[in-house]
């Protein structure tokens, strides 16, 4: 089984040959990874729960995790799950790795589509499920929407989305995503919302597939998954704490097969999880740092602020090219945007010519991190 290099690998193989200039101060703005402090009482609760690493967690998940993020549902987007509706992950990751697998291994010739660029997780499952892909290509000509083209999705037995989207910073509307919805129903295939930035907006709360689900009538969430977790909202990823929610009868043969992966989640990790599910504020306070970050990048590089995540998706030109004269002139790097993306059956990249900075460092650092690409811009 081959899979492709992750991003980084070949961002570091872009730039070994480099030597970054030493004027500079090293800062590196490619990783969607908060550099801030795990809130304290997250952390608090961690450590007051670590006599609990004697016991063995459950593969369901403990009663107070399952009921904190059922709660975060209802609260953020007024959706009202049943137990059986939603399952604890550990993180979103390995769900998104073995859920294809376990959804396509019955079906002879599995096809999946997703939105391309894409989080590579989604490849590498489509190589472990031997799937053959339709990419859902994402760039400026249609405003970073994907195209809903019935012949692809009719083929389709699994479709992910990724909306609030890794890199490009797009959204989808409550109407919009109501037809993919509704497109999953008429063709039968699963579709998969990858949420996991929904707690990162600038404006309003983006809408999640579970409310589309519910808008077009859609109840019990037939054929309608959604992930997400507390990595991004909590500056938490080493909680590896998410969820998958959505059709009770998919995920009740999945809780069968993830008892026989063993990727339950620590008892202490849990009970911080349900700390960090349960509380908004420091997730609102998380928002405004960033805002400032993004008026900042409005500021200094004229860009838009998206109404979502915590990514520029700037177009640069030539991005491999920028990618290295960004390091080498100015220390600092960013991630090219075909590392992110693959080319269709046309020969198109969407992701050639933008690069992703991921504003996740202080305003300060932040502030010089933007200088100094405006600099090179120049």
């Amino acid at each position: 089984m081959i899979f492709e290099p992750y991003p980084f690998e070949k961002l570091t193989d872009l730039l070994s040959s480099i030597t970054p200039n030493s004027s500079y101060e090293p800062l590196t703005l490619t990783i969607g990874e908060p550099q801030f402090e795990t809130p304290e009482f997250i952390r608090k609760r961690l450590c007051e729960h670590a006599d609990l690493l004697k016991k063995y967690p459950k593969t369901s998940g403990e009663a107070i995790l399952k009921a904190s993020m059922r709660s975060f549902v209802q609260k953020r987007f007024n959706v009202t799950l049943t137990e059986a509706e939603l399952l604890p992950t550990f993180g979103t990751r390995e769900v998104l790795f073995n859920l294809p697998q376990f959804l396509l291994f019955d079906i002879s010739h599995p096809v999946m589509a997703f939105t391309n660029p894409f989080y590579q997780i989604y490849e590498g499952a489509a190589r472990a499920s031997r799937a053959s892909v339709h990419y859902l290509n994402l760039d400026a000509t249609n405003g970073f929407m994907p195209q809903i083209d019935e012949a692809v999705l009719a083929a389709s037995h699994l479709v992910i989305l990724n909306f609030p989207n890794n890199p490009t910073t797009a959204t989808l509307s409550l109407e919009m995503l109501g037809e993919w919805v509704k497109l999953a129903l008429k063709h039968d295939f699963v579709l998969l919302n990858d949420e996991c930035y929904s707690e990162i907006y600038t404006d309003t709360p983006p809408p999640s597939l579970l409310e589309a689900s519910l808008h077009v009538g859609n109840e019990r969430f037939k054929n309608t998954l959604v992930i997400n977790s507390v990595s991004k909202r909590s500056s938490a990823p080493g909680l590896r704490s998410g969820f998958i929610a959505g059709d009770a009868a998919i995920l009740q043969s999945y809780l069968g097969y993830r008892t026989y992966v063993g990727c339950a989640s620590p008892l202490p990790l849990q009970e911080a999880a349900a700390a960090a599910w349960s509380d908004e504020e420091h997730v609102a306070a998380s928002r405004k740092i960033y805002m400032k970050n993004f008026q900042l990048a409005q500021e200094i590089l004229n860009v838009n602020i998206p109404e979502a995540t915590f990514y520029i998706w700037l177009r640069v030109g030539d991005a491999a090219a920028f990618t290295c004269k960004l390091y080498h002139e100015y220390n600092l790097k960013v991630l090219p945007g075909e590392f992110l993306a693959r080319r269709d059956a046309n020969g198109h990249n969407p992701g050639e010519g933008y690069v992703r900075i991921a504003l996740v460092e202080n305003e300060a650092r932040i502030r010089d991190a933007l200088t100094r690409i405006k600099d090179a811009l120049q």
